[in-house]
């Protein structure tokens, strides 16, 4: 992908994996707190925490979460059922995307995680 504004600093991580913890909305909560003072980012509102209580597909059930940072956000995918996350870190301040996923692969207790910066 082509750097449209090379002088506007911007980091962005996708993070995979199957995680074998119980996830509710205080998990997620946890989460949030746990990346943020690990990788020196600022929250500057609460999480947002949606779950569609059943409506969907059963595959598809789960959580829809995001905090705003002073340096951008993070968005998490969980799906329940499927003990499966998906998340993006996207920052206007870099981080150590190696602590980023370390991080992440043990709070969640992932086995196999897949990465990718973009």
């Amino acid at each position: 992908m082509k750097n449209l504004a090379p002088n506007i600093t911007r980091q962005r991580l996708l993070i995979e994996g199957f995680y074998t913890i119980d996830a509710d909305k205080k998990v997620i909560m946890n989460y949030f707190n746990t990346i943020t003072k690990s990788l020196n980012l600022r929250m500057y509102g609460p999480p947002i925490i949606f779950s569609p209580g059943g409506n969907g597909k059963n595959i598809n059930q789960g959580y829809d979460a995001f905090v705003p940072l002073i340096d951008s956000g993070i968005s998490v995918y969980v799906w329940s059922n499927a003990k499966f996350l998906s998340l993006i870190i996207y920052t206007c301040k870099s981080f150590n995307k190696n602590k980023a996923i370390d991080v992440t692969k043990k709070f969640w207790k992932i086995n196999k995680i897949e990465s990718q910066s973009f």
